[in-house]
């Protein structure tokens, strides 16, 4: 999953500590997997190297000041760049970042239901092209061509799955800045 955009896609509504960005996308996104904070700043300071976040100021706290960041007007052309254009079906790590996506699409009022669509064409297609593999190739061809078919298959179905829900989703989403940690999102 891509973290410099899904951060981009958390940063578009308010600046923020980062502290705040990392709880917010362990809360949504971390599946048992939480970001560690050197990866969020480094991550930050990248954004900000390419002009896609700004330092928007700095707040005291408890222990060192905490720097507040905003998203620029280049990082919300990037993140609309990015939650338009299909992720490859075939790509490691699609599922997840196709669901970040589609979150950050219902978190920032975009159309996540076009989210859906696009990636729904974008497997199709793939599938077109593994059955016509899966017809002119040998056994192992055949083969390789099914496992991946199964797979964008399965992504089909929670594509499907996504849609049917998003309303109920885009609720959850709206009455809540991020799930209380441990709750799941029904």
């Amino acid at each position: 999953m891509s973290v410099s955009r899904t951060l981009l896609g958390l940063l578009e509504p308010q600046a923020q500590h980062g502290y705040t960005l990392r709880r917010r996308y362990d809360d949504w996104f971390g599946g048992g997997r939480p970001l560690k904070s050197a990866q969020v700043y480094a991550t930050l300071q990248r954004l900000a190297r390419d002009g896609l976040v700004d330092l928007a100021g700095v707040s005291p706290g408890e222990g060192p000041d905490r720097r507040v960041y905003a998203i620029t007007e280049a990082g919300v052309f990037e993140l609309e760049r990015w939650l338009t254009e299909p992720e490859a079906p075939d790509v490691a790590g699609t599922r997840r970042t196709l669901f970040a996506k589609v979150v950050i699409a219902l978190d920032s009022g975009r159309p996540a239901r076009e989210v859906l669509n696009r990636q729904r064409q974008a497997h199709l297609t793939q599938m077109r092209e593994m059955r016509a593999k899966r017809q002119s190739g040998d056994l192992l061809t055949q083969l390789d061509a099914d496992f991946e078919l199964y797979h964008l298959d399965a992504d089909l179905k929670w594509i499907d799955g996504a849609e049917a829900r998003l309303d109920r989703l885009a609720a959850v989403i709206a009455t809540s800045e991020t799930p209380a940690p441990g709750k799941q999102v029904r």
